[in-house]
């Protein structure tokens, strides 16, 4: 009896010295650091209303990435709005608003290692914005280019919204969301008005954000 109990306590011993060598041999350990940073260009389409118009708005974004928890970059829009013609300022011909602004980008993100996440996007900054003239046949009017007709002024602008974003990989994400803009007035003699108004939209973000899941790497100390 005490031979059997002996065998099998050796047998034991043996299993957990193989067992010993073998987490020994070979380590677990991340090969990322805790805090991951990325970049990316984003092109977005956005509908809107201008002096109760509607709108097309483009906006560029170029942003730094901090941990998937915060971009700061700087952003860039640009609006076509057609307007009707009331007034005798501008007889025969047909007006458009025509204007930009950029600025300042922040964008605080929750949930920002996972497919689907929310962001708060802020906007501050400041642009301008003018008239153009049409002809009755669609060309652009020469006044236009006459400096003693050209209407040009400028105003001041927040953009606050929020966005739902999807990460398709570690180089590509979609976002779509609602901001409000808040501007300043502007003047144009005939148009005294803001750029005050929802917009709604989406587009492609493309860069390197590191969502890609963190690796476990095994190193085999034991050939070294």
């Amino acid at each position: 009896m005490f031979r059997k109990i002996g065998v099998i306590v050796l047998f034991c011993q043996t299993l957990l010295c193989i067992s010993q060598e073998t987490e020994a041999d070979f380590i677990e350990f991340d090969d990322r650091k805790n805090v991951v940073h990325g970049v990316y260009v984003g092109l977005f389409q956005h509908i809107t209303q201008i002096s109760n118009r509607s709108t097309g708005l483009v906006n560029l974004k170029l942003a730094y990435v901090a941990n998937k928890k915060l971009e700061v970059g700087v952003s860039a829009n640009v609006f076509f709005s057609k307007q009707p013609n009331n007034t005798t300022f501008f007889e025969g011909e047909h007006v458009s608003l025509f204007g930009g602004y950029m600025g300042l980008h922040l964008e605080p993100i929750l949930y920002g290692h996972r497919k689907f996440s929310i962001s708060f996007p802020i906007m501050l900054g400041g642009g301008a914005i003018t008239i153009l003239k049409y002809n009755e046949d669609g060309t652009l009017s020469d006044r236009n280019f006459n400096k003693d007709s050209q209407i040009v002024d400028d105003f001041l602008i927040a953009e606050p919204g929020i966005n739902v974003l999807y990460n398709i990989s570690r180089f590509l994400q979609i976002e779509a969301g609602i901001r409000y803009r808040i501007s300043t007035n502007y003047e144009l003699k005939v148009f005294q008005d803001n750029i005050n108004g929802f917009s709604a939209g989406m587009g492609l973000k493309m860069g390197i954000f590191n969502l890609g899941r963190k690796k476990k790497i095994k190193d085999d100390f034991g050939s070294l």
